[in-house]
């Protein structure tokens, strides 16, 4: 079966967890790895990777999934904010909304990823600042818990969960 990888990288964390899931797909069905074009359309099963905008997927992957016709999809997605598999779940969620009803859901899979040292930056302004939010000493550490991601543990949950939907 043809299949595509199709994601948006912001910070490049996406891109690492794309390069893991084409590491246990057969290369000679892989007809397409990039960002969304049309060509990945040619494929009946899409791994559609995205980094996570305000708990959702980012615009460019919302405006691909709704282009989605009859395909079998496996959705994969990192985010800063959060380690609880609660909250990916709600991501995830909302990202399925885009999707057609005649496409299938095949699996999915989400964790945590680094963010720019910009984002700590102002997270320490607002901690600094004459009236700083209750929980920025929260988001702080937040940031530095995500700065490891993902690390070889996400990339190895990730392989396991696209071989146990190619297995079915």
């Amino acid at each position: 079966m043809k299949y595509a990888i199709v994601f948006s990288s912001r910070t490049g964390n996406t891109k690492q967890l794309a390069e893991a899931v084409s590491s246990v797909l057969p290369q000679a069905d892989l007809c397409f790895f990039g960002s969304p074009s049309q060509e990945a359309l040619q494929a009946e099963r899409l791994f559609i990777g995205f980094w996570t905008d305000k708990g959702r997927c980012n615009q460019e992957i919302t405006d691909f999934l709704k282009t989605l016709k009859g395909k079998e999809v496996f959705l994969f997605g990192t985010a800063g904010f959060g380690g609880s598999q609660e909250y990916f779940d709600k991501i995830l969620s909302a990202v399925q909304k885009c999707l057609g009803a005649s496409n299938t859901v095949i699996g999915t899979y989400m964790c945590q990823g680094k963010m720019p040292q910009s984002v700590r930056e102002r997270y320490v302004k607002m901690k600094n600042s004459p009236l700083p939010i209750p929980n920025v000493d929260k988001m702080i550490e937040n940031f530095d818990t995500a700065v490891s991601h993902p690390d070889e543990t996400d990339l190895q949950k990730l392989k396991y969960a696209v071989a146990q939907c190619i297995k079915r």
